[in-house]
Order: structure tokens, then C-alpha cells, then sequence
């Protein structure tokens, strides 16, 4: 893997349109939720994503590569992937994409926090530890805050906070076991061919497979398995695997701010003063987490005394 150590223009301009793309789609998943059983929805998406995928891979002239040594981190990715929207899927049922937003895209504290003991390079610096306390700060007074308007809710919110965990299991998973020997397209194949039927199982647990079911809602469920699950999610491993996983999150403060922009103005939820400071406290933590360190400069080194005249 040819890993560059700064983000290019292009990688810059993917993680923006992934970020919007993600910021939209937890509007979606809330609509969408309203039509179909979170978890059944979930399981839906990732098994009509895997056909996706499958076809890209098939389309490009690549065959699937589960050879030995992979499979079992291959079945870790996709546990993880089950974990990260079983929680985010639940979170956005009870509580808004809000504060959904803000507790889910917390996921660069754990990540930074995780790849200062396990990845080498990503170690945290003063400057990344104050951001790492702002942010922290913000997400645990978002939780805390169950006195606003609006549909606050402590279980939505520890889903959201589950399927933070759960993605950056995912992201470091991906870096440090033998998976990250296969393709981008490989990868998420694995995540949704394992998150597939253990969502659709994990739906029988959750209630009825449909509510008030329209049109609409399959045409939501469509957006986020071909835009979403089989499109920003590739691109994003693509990025994972090309560029440092602290690189990839630092563009993270965006999905937040697009979320609860999006809940506001699409679904009209409500936006206090303490969530806006709560959101700038995780967005602000995100950039100073991701900040890059200065360079040192080298002092110039000292001419050469000039030779001493013979006489």
C-alpha cells in the first residue's frame, strides 16, 4: 500500500463530498425509519450494497480475494460494521439527527486516542490532547443534556456513542490486521456481507419489520445503499487505505455541522444555544486533534572558517 503522508487535493475533495453525502443520509435513515424497522432497514441496505459492490468488483475484472490469513479479520470488519449502524440506525429512531450528529461523529477522539497506543506515527501531541478535551467535553455534555427540547433521549444518544465505537473499531481494524493486504473494494464487500444477515437477524429483536411503509421510504432505502453504502463508504476506505487514518478523520468536523444544519432546516428539529456550543466543542476538538504538527526547521549550518593564508 503506497500510503502518502498528506492529503492531496483530490483525497481533500472526496472527504468534503463523502462528508455531505453522510450529513444527508442520516436525514434519510430518520425518514426511512418511519417506513421500515431501524435494524431490518440496516440489514437490507448492507446485503443490497454487497450485490453493489459485487458488481464492481466484476465490472473492474476482479475476482474476490478471500485468501487465507484474511477471513478472520475480514469477519471482524463486518461485526464492527454491524456494531457502527445497528447503534447509529437505533440512535436516529429515538433521539435527532442532531444530536445524533454530534455524538456519532466523535468517532476522531476514539480513533485519535486508539492510534496513539496502536498505530505508529499518530501519537498525540499538547495540541491534540486539548482538542481530545474539548471534544470529549462536548459530547459529554451532549449526553448529559437531556433537558432540551426536541426528542432527547439517553438510550439514543448511547446508541449513537455505540456506533462512534463501533466505526472506529472498523477504521483500526482495517489498519492493523491482515485485511488491509486486500482492496478498498474488498474490504467493504466483507463488512457488508457479514453486517448483512447478522442485522436481519438482529431485527427480530427489534419490533415489527414494517410501519407505515411508502414509496418514498424504499426510494430513501435505495440512496443509501447505492449512494451511500456502496459509493461514500468505498471511497472512504479507498481514502483509509491510501492516506493516515488521523488525515481521513480530520475532515470528520464537517458530517456534524452538515448533520445539524440538515436536521434543522429538513426536519425542523430544534436548536438550542447549549447544542450549538456543544457542537462547536466537538468541531473545534476535531480540527486541534488533526492539526499537523509544525515542522522543525533546521538551523543553518555554520560556514567553514576560511583556510589561514601561508605564509
Amino acid at each position: 500500500m503506497d500510503e502518502k503522508p498528506n492529503l492531496t487535493l483530490m483525497g481533500a475533495g472526496m472527504l468534503v463530498t463523502i462528508s455531505v453525502l453522510l450529513g444527508v443520509n442520516h436525514v434519510i435513515i430518520k425518514v426511512v425509519n418511519d417506513g421500515l424497522q431501524p435494524v431490518f432497514a440496516a440489514g437490507l441496505r448492507s446485503v443490497g450494497a454487497a450485490f453493489c459492490v459485487w458488481l464492481w468488483i466484476r465490472f473492474r475484472g476482479q475476482r474476490l480475494d478471500f485468501r487465507a490469513g484474511t477471513r478472520w479479520a475480514g469477519l471482524l470488519l463486518g461485526l464492527c460494521f454491524s456494531v457502527e449502524f445497528l447503534g447509529l440506525f437505533l440512535a436516529l429512531d429515538l433521539t435527532t439527527v442532531t444530536r445524533t450528529s454530534i455524538i456519532f461523529y466523535s468517532m476522531p477522539i476514539w480513533l485519535n486516542l486508539a492510534a496513539h497506543f496502536l498505530l505508529p506515527g499518530e501519537k498525540l501531541t499538547p495540541m491534540r490532547l486539548i482538542g481530545l478535551a474539548l471534544a470529549f467535553g462536548g459530547v459529554a455534555w451532549a449526553i448529559a443534556d437531556q433537558g432540551g427540547g426536541g426528542t432527547a433521549s439517553l438510550r439514543g444518544d448511547l446508541f449513537a456513542l455505540l456506533g462512534a465505537l463501533g466505526w472506529t473499531a472498523l477504521a483500526l481494524f482495517a489498519r492493523i490486521t491482515p485485511v488491509r493486504q486486500v482492496s478498498s473494494e474488498m474490504q467493504m464487500f466483507w463488512q457488508l456481507l457479514v453486517s448483512g444477515p447478522v442485522l436481519l437477524f438482529a431485527a427480530l429483536f427489534f419490533g415489527p419489520f414494517i410501519r407505515d411503509l411508502n414509496p418514498w421510504h424504499w426510494a430513501g432505502l435505495g440512496y443509501q445503499t447505492v449512494v451511500v453504502a456502496a459509493g461514500a463508504f468505498l471511497a472512504w476506505f479507498w481514502l483509509l487505505n491510501h492516506y493516515k487514518a488521523s488525515n481521513i478523520a480530520s475532515f470528520a468536523f464537517l458530517s456534524p455541522v452538515i448533520g445539524v444544519a440538515l436536521g434543522w432546516l429538513v426536519l425542523k428539529e430544534p436548536v438550542t444555544w447549549a447544542l450549538l456550543a456543544q457542537l462547536v466543542l466537538v468541531a473545534v476538538g476535531i480540527v486541534l486533534i488533526n492539526r499537523a504538527p509544525k515542522a522543525r526547521v533546521q538551523p543553518p549550518a555554520e560556514a567553514p572558517l576560511p583556510p589561514r593564508p601561508t605564509r
